[in-house]
């Protein structure tokens, strides 16, 4: 099959809330909040080393999440797990003074990591960066980072399931220090890769070693084509086709063959392959 949508999976998080982004449907009254979606191939065992490479989520936040650390590839196949989890958010709406944490403010021991997530200190040695709409971050792993309040966005992450908590502001959840540690490079965080626009209405967010994320702004019809990549198309806003099927807000489709395309005038669509290298005639126009 050329393209298929998606189905949808709504997970529950204390940090979650009941309005969530205006392309899915709201909690119901008495409801718990929903802190992600994540979109998974059907019939497929995500974040299996027979899944799909990617995972492609939404988040809605009403409070702040654990400063957690995900293991690189080594890492977690060293614990049974297919990959490691680089990931890269895009911001879709921010309240004001929302921020994200990236990296310490300063370099620091692991001993020193560990220290600062026993007695709370490192929500202050962290570096809060203030994040507004359409604002990007790539984090590859083993970046320590948490999440505030007050923001939705996409993440879109290697394909697993594998997260270890720091510290997480006194809650009774389970933290994973000796992992956590182990798998943190607790230093100031750099920008791996700085977004640039192509001639052809692409801009490119991110090509780096685990994937290439790109967002996509102009119209028009032609053939979708991969070089054997898989390509994840995650339409944040307008519309279009794929195949014969309608591209929409709230849906994402995996495509793995050339495909008929057409986006219509004011489509505004996120696009993602694993591997770096940007395709370079993904798109003609």
């Amino acid at each position: 099959m050329p393209a298929t949508r998606l189905t949808t999976k709504r997970v529950e998080k204390p940090w979650g809330r009941r309005d969530l982004w205006p392309a899915f449907d709201s909690v119901p009254e008495g409801g718990a909040p929903v802190g992600e979606i994540w979109f998974e191939v059907p019939g497929a065992q995500d974040g299996s080393s027979e899944g799909p490479e990617l995972l492609i989520k939404y988040l809605f936040t009403s409070d702040r999440l654990s400063v957690q650390v995900h293991p690189d590839d080594a890492g977690a196949q060293a614990k049974g797990y297919p990959r490691g989890k680089d990931e890269a958010w895009v911001i879709l709406a921010a309240d004001p003074h929302a921020s994200i944490a990236i990296g310490t403010l300063n370099p620091m021991t692991k001993d020193e990591l560990r220290a600062a997530s026993l007695d709370g200190s490192i929500e202050q040695l962290l570096d809060w960066k203030s994040v507004k709409k359409d604002d990007s971050f790539y984090t590859a792993a083993g970046t320590v980072h948490a999440i505030g309040p007050g923001l939705t966005l996409v993440e879109v992450q290697q394909n697993v399931d594998l997260t270890y908590r720091l510290y997480d502001y006194g809650s009774d959840r389970e933290l994973h220090l000796d992992d956590g540690v182990a798998a943190s490079e607790p230093v100031p965080y750099v920008a791996p890769y700085k977004p640039h626009n192509l001639s052809d209405g692409r801009r490119i967010l991110a090509d780096c070693p685990k994937f290439v994320l790109e967002r996509w702004t102009a119209a028009g019809v032609g053939t979708l084509r991969s070089d054997g990549r898989p390509i994840w198309l995650i339409p944040l806003s307008g519309g279009g086709t794929i195949g014969d099927e309608a591209l929409e807000a709230g849906g994402v489709w995996l495509a793995d063959a050339e495909t008929p395309l057409a986006l219509d005038e004011g489509i505004d669509m996120l696009v993602a392959y694993p591997h770096q290298g940007v395709i370079a005639d993904i798109w003609p126009r």
